[in-house]
């Protein structure tokens, strides 16, 4: 039997490594087999122990801890029922039952520091079947039958940007992945790189075939350590097994690879502003034109792609571009991969095909709200894009679609929002990220940012007055219109899409000083109900600011003047005394 356990970044992170420590502990003279795999993609069910019978999975554990090492080990030594009590559910399993899985078909099932489980898998097929029989303008032609769009946001159709770079004069030429995934709740890109690291390579190869690259370079951030050591064991094991470097596979093409780490900076996720970064200056963007295709990386022809993007190569080029198009919509080809987070029962990675709807992914897939909550929004799209409102839940997953409510696909963030998010305050939180990412060369982005957030800081303390809602209007059109790159371009979403299908919530702020979801700390009051509290006592005890006082077993009250508005009382109180007004 194989021990296998989940470990990319969400598992490490709930204990996965002191789960393995303990079984390894444990395994003695046992001819079971410990190992890892990356992110499975359920993360709400951390850490995961798979249990391998050949290539039979027998037993998928969760929630393991390192005390449960004792049943693992009794279970592979013959009792069946070891385990019974941290086996997944039958409901849970329906979470990856309905995905179907193309970017993230290896993950969670192969060591990623094991070339070997990669190429068993088929792996480097795909590049041999190119490198043999294809020529780059038949890549690029399978490609353009598949449809796919470029995963990163924009959704530009791949095969027009390779096209692009292969025409270009020149002999010099760069292929470079863009891994700087900077969205607040985004981690698609990370998870395919600590989870299938050779799966980016070949996709990466086959673009740099078809372009004409002998160059590719991996720009990733420097907050995925684990994902950057994994890559560079990847490329390592690739260069000795004749996958990567001179004379690929006794082909003729040569390529080398290698790794950038960022310093983070959400701008660089724009391909220019990358470019300048990779150059060693400071990232901010380039006026377009010339394209990157045309004068990029060192002024030389270039093409930049994401991760999840080159994680589709292969596949296609296997299976066909038919296959995939065959997926999806008319508009919007293959599957999407999607980070699901937020007030969400079932949060981590979903792929599914285009053309499902939010509602399958939130509520089929993700199980719906925490607490029995009520759904009220999901953002899409990150900082640059939109809230979609609970009367919008049976939208399309299409760039079109979405588009068309004012959110973007993005990169693939869906951050899930309850009836106690306020929306204004939500809009404040991508504001304030944008300005401070904001590199600063146009004017319209770097003051008319500030200024937005100016006034949603007004509003949320309630000092918002009459005017406001329509000054941001003003401002973020002025700011769509003029902005060079695409962060100040769509940095006014949120606001946008909050003040379209949230406009009461912006004038209770102003207008009665009152947060309708109960949210904002300046427009709430802290009170106790004298028929309703037992004077138990537990408010007190827990209030970080001494505000509530009274005898045991009589009914206590807050001194509003010393209340910090912390909601300490609230999350003890038993008997629903304490008012939020």
């Amino acid at each position: 039997m194989k021990i296998v356990v989940g470990e990319g970044s969400c598992g490490i992170a709930a204990g996965a490594a002191k789960v393995y420590s303990a079984i390894e502990a444990l395994l003695g003279s046992s001819e079971a087999m410990l190992t890892v795999t990356g992110c499975i993609g359920m993360c709400f069910l951390e850490p995961i122990v798979d249990i391998y019978d050949g290539d039979e999975l027998k037993k998928r554990l969760v929630k393991v801890q390192p005390d449960d090492a004792e049943k693992i080990i009794a279970y592979v030594n013959g009792d069946e029922k070891a385990v019974d009590g941290i086996e997944i559910s039958d409901d849970d399993k329906q979470f990856l039952e309905k995905q179907t899985r193309i970017a993230l078909r290896h993950c969670g099932l192969i060591n990623p520091e094991k070339i070997e489980e990669y190429t068993a898998q088929d792996g480097y097929k795909a590049l041999e079947k190119v490198l043999n029989t294809m020529t780059p303008e038949e890549v690029i032609e399978e490609i353009k039958v598949s449809g796919l769009a470029g995963r990163g946001g924009a959704g530009f159709p791949t095969w027009f940007k390779w096209n692009a770079a292969r025409q270009s004069q020149g002999e010099e030429k760069y292929l470079i992945c863009n891994a700087d995934e900077g969205d607040p709740g985004a981690f698609m890109d990370r998870a395919v790189i600590e989870s299938d690291p050779h799966n980016l390579i070949e996709g990466m190869l086959i673009g740099a075939y078809a372009i004409g690259a002998k160059e590719a370079v991996v720009y990733v951030r420097a907050e995925y350590p684990l994902a950057i050591e994994r890559l560079k064991e990847a490329i390592k094991q690739a260069e000795e097994k004749g996958f990567l470097g001179d004379n690929i596979m006794n082909s003729g093409f040569s390529c080398k690879m290698r790794i950038k780490a960022g310093a983070g900076a959400f701008v660089c996720g724009e391909e220019t502003a990358l470019i300048e970064s990779l150059q060693g200056e400071r990232g901010m963007p380039r006026l377009k034109p010339p394209f990157p295709a045309q004068s990029g990386y060192w002024y030389k022809p270039s093409n930049i792609n994401n991760v999840e993007t080159f994680a589709n190569v292969s596949w296609i080029i296997l299976n066909g571009g038919d296959a995939f198009a065959a997926m999806g919509t008319e508009g919007s080809k293959g599957t999407k991969v999607f980070a699901l987070t937020g007030k969400i029962q079932k949060g981590g990675l979903v792929e599914i095909p285009m053309g499902k709807t939010l509602r399958d992914v939130i509520f089929d897939i993700g199980g719906g709200i925490k607490n029995g909550k009520e759904f009220k929004a999901v953002q899409m799209g990150g900082p640059s894009g939109g809230c979609i409102p609970a009367e919008l839940l049976d939208t399309v997953i299409d760039y079109k679609a979405l588009g068309a409510t004012g959110a973007i696909m993005g990169s693939g963030g869906m951050v899930v929002m309850d009836e106690t998010t306020c929306m204004v305050s939500m809009a404040q939180f991508f504001l304030d990220f944008t300005a401070k990412e904001s590199c600063g060369k146009c004017i319209h982005c770097r003051i008319g940012t500030k200024r937005m957030l100016e006034i949603l800081n007004r509003i949320v303390k309630g000092e918002g007055k009459e005017g406001d809602i329509e000054l941001l209007e003003e401002l973020c059109y002025s700011i769509k219109d003029g902005a060079l790159c695409g962060l100040g371009q769509t940095a006014p979403n949120p606001v946008l899409t909050t003040i379209k299908y949230f406009r009461n919530e912006y004038e209770a702020h102003i207008k009665e000083k009152k947060c309708p979801a109960r949210s904002c700390p300046d427009l709430l009051s802290y009170s106790i109900d004298p028929d309703k509290c037992r004077g138990c006592t537990l408010c007190a005890k827990k209030c970080p600011a001494d505000a509530i006082s009274g005898e045991v077993k009589s009914a206590h009250s807050v001194d509003t003047s010393k209340c910090i508005k912390c909601g300490s009382c609230v999350s003890v109180c038993r008997f629903g005394a304490v008012n939020v007004d």
